[in-house]
């Protein structure tokens, strides 16, 4: 009689399968709940620019192009309305202070000429008759002092004989005081005519006094009628190039109308334009170099002009010291201006990623370059070759620097 075999006991290789699966799935399972989701891409680590951040000594500076001007131009305008007639310079003409440039012609001022010659003229020949009459008159007078003068000593000789007669009762008393009365109205009259005499002194010598006034101002206009005829000559003003002339034979000036331009080539500046990103940080007294003929020239900023256009605002800058040979207006250079002192700091270099990040983020690499996750980063100043990190990335991290156009949204990066 057959006798039943009992199963063992234990782990079969079933067991053992189902409990790999178990712990797989709670695996997933958990990966799937409690594990964040990270895009990733695949990049091609040859076509992508790697970078390794460094500590050095930071330049705050920008490269800003300028053009070279004349140190100063002063320009021509017609200071008095005529007709040209000669152009005795042509345009470029190197010109001294006071060398004639154009000639004008203007009939109307030469007639205001003589009508202020003939005006002076009367007035001198009217002036002179009344100092003839004045003269006159003061002989005249004298004339009548002395008449007055002989008639109050034989009045005074006629007074003095009656009063010896009338003390010894030879005339009559009426005729004595008659001969006193005579007397003193002599003497009155003598007083009198002083004081007119006096008067009339006073009053010619002001009546002089203005026509010669009067002469004096018409002597100065007829000058200064001259003078404008003078002002027909257009000249140089200053020494230097001559380097506009924008008028034609024949041609009507207005009064104060724009003739040309002379430049002052003792020295030059170089007017830069400079984005308004930077309108906070420059000021007058900045400095920059220059590069030309292998060697460093040295300018500093004197004006800054606050009007912005087209994104960008103007400054002027001047050399100091030493100025490059052979310069020509027109020229254009690139200039390096220090924005600030030099300073140590962490640093990346320029790269295209910050047109697509604004210098917020940036791809860091780990530490067996298999990889690159975004990162936020702080950026502060920069200038044409490196950036300043301020925060979010330590020394000798390396960094993906070159665009990032293909990347997408993507944070994390699979290189190959």
């Amino acid at each position: 009689m057959d006798r039943p075999v009992e199963k063992k006991k234990g782990l079969k290789k079933k067991h053992i399968f189902m409990g790999v699966g178990i712990v797989a799935f709670f695996f997933l399972i958990n990966q799937a709940f409690f594990t964040k989701n990270v895009s990733t891409l695949k990049v091609d680590a040859g076509k992508i620019r790697v970078e390794t951040v460094a500590s050095d000594t930071f330049h705050d500076y920008i490269t800003v192009p300028g053009n070279v001007e004349p140190i100063a131009t002063i320009l021509l305008d017609a200071r008095e309305g005529g007709r040209v007639e000669e152009k005795v310079v042509e345009e470029g003409a190197m010109v001294k202070k006071g060398d004639v440039i154009l000639r004008m012609s203007n009939p109307d001022l030469s007639l205001s000429i003589l009508n202020s010659e003939s005006q002076l003229a009367e007035k001198t020949n009217f002036l002179r008759n009344t100092m003839v009459v004045m003269e006159q008159e003061k002989l005249q007078i004298k004339r009548e002092l002395l008449n007055l003068e002989f008639d109050i000593k034989r009045k005074e000789r006629t007074y003095k004989q009656n009063k010896s007669l009338y003390a010894d009762e030879l005339i009559s008393q009426e005729q004595y005081l008659i001969s006193e009365e005579d007397f003193q109205l002599a003497k009155r009259s003598f007083e009198l005519y002083i004081e007119r005499q006096k008067q009339d002194s006073i009053y010619r010598s002001i009546q002089v006094l203005q026509m010669e006034d009067n002469l004096r101002n018409m002597d100065l206009n007829l000058k200064l009628v001259r003078q404008r005829q003078d002002n027909l000559n257009v000249t140089a003003p200053v020494d230097g190039q001559l380097t506009t002339l924008d008028v034609e034979l024949g041609q009507s000036v207005p009064n104060g109308g724009r003739i040309g331009q002379v430049n002052i080539l003792t020295s030059y500046k170089v007017v830069a334009q400079i984005d308004e990103h930077y309108i906070d940080k420059v000021r007058i007294g900045l400095t920059a170099i220059l590069d030309r003929q292998e060697q460093e020239f040295h300018l500093k900023i004197r004006k800054v002009l606050p009007e912005v256009r087209e994104g960008r605002f103007s400054v002027e800058m001047i050399f100091m010291g030493v100025m490059p040979d052979n310069m020509r207006t027109g020229q254009t250079y690139y200039t390096r201006l220090q924005l600030g002192d030099p300073k140590q700091a962490i640093l990346i270099p320029r790269g295209s990623f910050y047109q697509q990040t604004g210098g917020q983020w940036i791809f860091v690499l780990n530490e067996d370059g298999s990889a690159a996750e975004k990162r936020s980063i702080k950026i502060g100043s920069q200038n044409p070759k490196y950036y300043e990190v301020l925060e979010g990335l330590e020394v000798g991290e390396q960094v993906i620097i070159s665009g990032y156009d293909s990347f997408g949204d993507n944070e994390r990066l699979n290189l190959k």
